[in-house]
């Protein structure tokens, strides 16, 4: 099972590394609406997917990747040779249009700014500041098995509604929208609300439910609160997962929180999944 190659606010390497048994045994055609840096799409490792994001340069990452790993592998590997805080904000600055130099660009800057954070200005302008890593390259042949893992993909710039409607019987939906609640008060809110309001949550609710009247199985990760816990009641399966909160800047502001998993198929839980039922 493959890392994921980006990092990613609100990502879910640690689902998958600390509550594998909570996904399906197997599962059909996988559709993810919210791509982001794909942790369970790696760990599923499905034979065909449907991958989807509002985010052309996340989307445009992935194709490249899939399509000509070994362009990138080669010009990050000269990239790392010469990153310096200089070169950072020299990229930064860069407009490009050839698909692969975005694509470099895009992954460099991921893989060196704070908290691998996507944030433009209103004039579309990445305006993240560079974080303390300095590892520009891959391991030798990773991005090789990237590649093909990805390569029974389709990757599609899309909303969320028009892939979860393409689901149907057989189907495994896996959902994990950026976190913004009734009241905007949680912690991702800053990050997200103007990408992802509460009318998108409630679109979103609607389209899982669609889904799964047509018999797709959903596993749906979201914002721990009462407004949500609301909107889905009567429907699936809800636990509540512990997961450590690392977007804050300082130490002080970081410590435990606890995740929403809603499935539409039974949990197994156990003692060892430290998942609880609600």
């Amino acid at each position: 099972m493959p890392e994921p190659f980006l990092k990613w606010p609100g990502g879910k390497r640690w689902l998958v590394h600390q509550h594998a048994n909570l996904f399906p045994s197997s599962c059909g055609r996988y559709l993810e609406p919210c791509l982001g840096g794909a942790a369970v799409f790696f760990h599923l490792q499905p034979a065909t997917a449907i991958l989807s994001d509002t985010n052309p340069e996340l989307i445009n990452a992935f194709r490249c990747v899939q399509q000509n790993w070994a362009s990138i592998d080669e010009q990050l590997r000269a990239l790392q040779k010469e990153h310096s805080i200089e070169l950072y904000y020299r990229i930064r600055a860069k407009r490009l249009t050839d698909p692969l130099e975005r694509a470099v660009r895009f992954i460099y800057l991921n893989r060196t700014c704070f908290n691998g954070i996507f944030r433009v200005n209103k004039n579309g302008d990445f305006n993240v500041p560079i974080g303390s890593k300095d590892t520009v390259e891959y391991p030798e042949g990773y991005l090789k098995t990237i590649s093909d893992c990805l390569s029974k993909a389709s990757l599609q710039v899309a909303g969320f509604e028009d892939t979860i409607n393409a689901a149907g019987k057989g189907d495994f939906v896996f959902v994990d929208p950026p976190y913004t609640v009734r009241h905007n008060n949680n912690n991702f809110v800053k990050y997200n609300s103007r990408l992802f309001s509460w009318s998108d949550q409630l679109k979103l609710a609607s389209a899982i439910k669609r889904a799964a009247r047509r018999g797709a199985e959903i596993m749906l990760s979201n914002a721990d609160h009462y407004s949500v816990r609301k909107l889905y009641r009567g429907f699936g399966n809800h636990c509540r997962i512990k997961r450590s909160s690392v977007l804050a800047a300082e130490a002080l502001h970081r410590g435990e929180a606890t995740e929403l998993l809603i499935t539409t198929y039974a949990l197994p839980l156990g003692e060892e999944q430290h998942a609880e039922a609600i």
